[in-house]
């Protein structure tokens, strides 16, 4: 009988989860296109592209927001409803304590975390960036840079590089001056009208190149046309934006953070936060599972309206925790990792606080 129970529970939370699931896409999609339709009209985007390229590539994305909330309902909804049935009242007359109750629970919760995580770290980014291109061509507010000017990059322990202007599109730097060191003294600096990437060979040609060498008794100047450079500064570490990290697979990500701190690049707080968040959010699915389970196993006077309250309650405290939280490791006061899992440590703690003080 118990594997019949288990079934029914995992079945039905599947279904509400779809349910819910689609019913939140399509509400996300209908205040997006309410709120960006006057921009897209204006830029000249045609119904195809914004259906076809932006909406469609940004469902993967909203998946991954919105599936601790449709599992949570799920949960609140199936519990309650066997609660309000006293189905889970004869469960423990037959000798099922809600401990083993719960078990399918986890069960569907560690499978969605699952999921969830290898298609954020594998199939979502993609769409990211599908999606975030056609942000940049017609929604141009929706991703800031970083670095903006005078951007400074270290490519070794003794080269320091300062870009005053970088386009992205053309992968091309101007006036770009660098210093190297030799001890605690300058040995050369070099002042460079025009820096381009080669993609072929994965190196810097510099143009109109001013060079200084500093010797003990004074210093040469000389003047180079051309100079082809390999350096550990890549186009990507000059071209940092809000959205870079969810563009990128979870290698990709950890590759990309390793070389902003190799480059000496400031601001690394942020892509590290974004990161772990992405890293730790299907943790949630797993707690508001635990949290919905533990709610609704009693019977409430309230019925369905108190497992809407108790729902729309504990997820607006849970995102408002992670929103709170997350710039306190985007300036560092603490740790980003520990900033993006106190949240979901902290309501793990009060599932299980929850589940054990139930009616057993």
């Amino acid at each position: 009988m118990i594997k019949k129970i288990d079934r029914y529970i995992f079945l039905r939370l599947l279904a509400i989860t779809v349910f819910v699931l689609g019913v939140l896409i399509f509400i996300f999609i209908v205040i997006d296109f309410s709120e960006n339709s006057d921009d897209f009209t204006d830029k000249g985007a045609t119904f195809a592209e914004i259906f076809g390229q932006y909406y469609l590539n940004y469902i993967p994305e909203m998946t991954r927001l919105v599936i601790p909330v449709a599992v949570f309902v799920a949960c609140l909804y199936l519990t309650g409803q066997m609660a309000d049935r006293l189905e889970i009242v004869a469960l423990k007359a037959a000798g099922i304590s809600l401990y083993r109750l719960i078990i399918p629970y986890l069960v569907f919760g560690f499978l969605m975390a699952g999921i969830i995580s290898y298609l954020d770290g594998f199939i979502i980014p993609d769409s990211n960036a599908e999606r975030i291109e056609f942000e940049k061509k017609y929604l141009p507010a929706s991703s800031q840079k970083v670095d903006n000017d005078r951007i400074y990059r270290q490519d070794s322990d003794n080269n320091i590089y300062r870009f005053q202007y970088y386009s992205p599109k053309d992968t091309l730097a101007r006036r770009i001056e660098a210093i190297k060191f030799r001890g605690d003294s300058i040995s050369e600096s070099l002042d460079i009208a025009r820096m381009e990437w080669i993609p072929k060979t994965q190196q810097w040609r510099m143009l109109n190149i001013k060079r200084r060498t500093f010797m003990p008794e004074g210093y040469v100047d000389e003047q180079l046309d051309t100079l082809v450079v390999s350096l550990t500064i890549y186009p990507q570490d000059l071209a940092r934006t809000t959205s870079d990290i969810y563009q990128l697979t979870y290698p990709e990500a950890q590759d990309y953070i390793a070389s902003l701190e190799r480059s000496g690049a400031t601001g690394i707080s942020l892509p590290k936060i974004q990161f772990y968040g992405r890293l730790t959010y299907p943790i949630s699915i797993l707690v508001v599972s635990i949290i919905g389970f533990s709610i609704a196993s009693v019977r409430r006077k309230g019925g369905k309206g108190f497992y809407i309250a108790a729902g729309l309650a504990i997820s607006f405290l849970y995102l408002a925790f992670m929103k709170v939280i997350e710039p306190f490791g985007k300036e560092g006061a603490i740790e980003p990792i520990v900033a993006a899992l106190t949240p979901h440590v902290f309501f793990f703690i009060v599932g299980l606080g929850l589940l054990f003080s139930a009616r057993k």
